[in-house]
């Protein structure tokens, strides 16, 4: 069944209000893409929401459950069967799907990616704890790294680098996710922080539940922040090699991203106490500076 164009602009309207209640920073970049191809990102990013959503919600209803575990591997087993028949090309009945098999057609996305998504969002699950940097990696570039190997596929790129700095931007923004929501992330019994670098900076599990703040926490704070910067920097190469209509758009949500770094450390890295984010109007002085750095970086190249 092929949906009818109302059918399919009322599944990407459900893709892009779900995108901009939850995730602002993206909604308020996706401004300056084509439309086309900015209801293409809303379709993933509400895919991925959704994979996000179902994990969390529910864990925490079947978290009292004897066969809780299994009622949620059933649901995520549901969602790849679902996903394999949009690449099988039949329809599935719900507006992501509706959309999201629009846009795979469109910009032809490998099915391992949307796959692999699913696998990361699966680990918040069965894991709540990494040993060293690598083995959050993993984690990062399934969660985050993935969804940007998918947007690359829609904005379009000639030369196969572009991937590895998505990867990077990737890796980048899900440290951001990371530093800026430790405080949320304990209440759920999750610690991202890798278990190596909190031994080498003698800050305890304990110290991180208690919301102990000391100068042992900031050393290690700057040195996740430095890392998170550091990827930054490497993907930022990236941008000049997707197709000139969409990198407004990827300056913008690294620019903001970053910023989100430069808020926690004006709040004196206390996390615990006081939420990081960037302000609307300073989005809208990001602006202006992204797009002479463009255009004064494609003069140089």
């Amino acid at each position: 069944m092929i949906p009818d164009y109302k059918t399919l602009k009322l599944s990407y309207d459900y893709c892009s209000k779900l995108t901009k209640l939850h995730a602002k920073t993206f909604y308020f970049s996706s401004h300056f893409l084509p439309q086309d191809k900015k209801n293409a990102c809303f379709a993933v990013y509400a895919f991925c929401r959704y994979i996000d959503d179902l994990i969390d919600n529910s864990l925490i209803k079947t978290l009292s459950s004897a066969d809780g575990f299994s009622k949620i591997i059933e649901g995520v087993n549901e969602w790849r069967r679902q996903l394999k028949s949009l690449y099988n090309g039949e329809f599935i009945d719900h507006p992501i799907m509706i959309a999201l098999k629009d846009t795979i057609s469109k910009f032809e996305i490998p099915e391992n990616l949307p796959n692999e998504l699913i696998d990361g969002v699966f680990m918040d699950i069965s894991k709540n704890r990494y040993s060293d940097f690598e083995d959050l990696k993993i984690y990062c570039y399934k969660v985050a790294s993935v969804v940007g190997l998918m947007t690359t596929h829609i904005f379009g790129f000639k030369d196969k680098e572009t991937n590895k700095h998505a990867i990077d931007l990737g890796i980048a923004m899900q440290m951001t996710n990371i530093l800026r929501d430790i405080r949320e992330d304990a209440g759920k019994n999750r610690i991202y922080i890798p278990e190596e670098e909190m031994r080498y900076f003698d800050y305890s599990e304990d110290d991180l539940f208690n919301f102990k703040i000391n100068d042992n926490f900031h050393e290690l704070m700057k040195y996740q922040i430095q890392r998170a910067d550091s990827y930054y920097d490497k993907a930022e190469k990236g941008i000049l090699m997707i197709n000139k209509d969409c990198r407004i758009t990827v300056g913008l949500m690294s620019r903001n991203y970053k910023n989100i770094l430069t808020q926690i450390k004006k709040n004196n890295l206390n996390v615990y106490e006081k939420r990081a984010y960037v302000p609307y109007y300073r989005k809208l002085f990001n602006i202006p500076k992204v797009i002479y750095e463009l255009k004064k970086s494609e003069i140089n190249i």
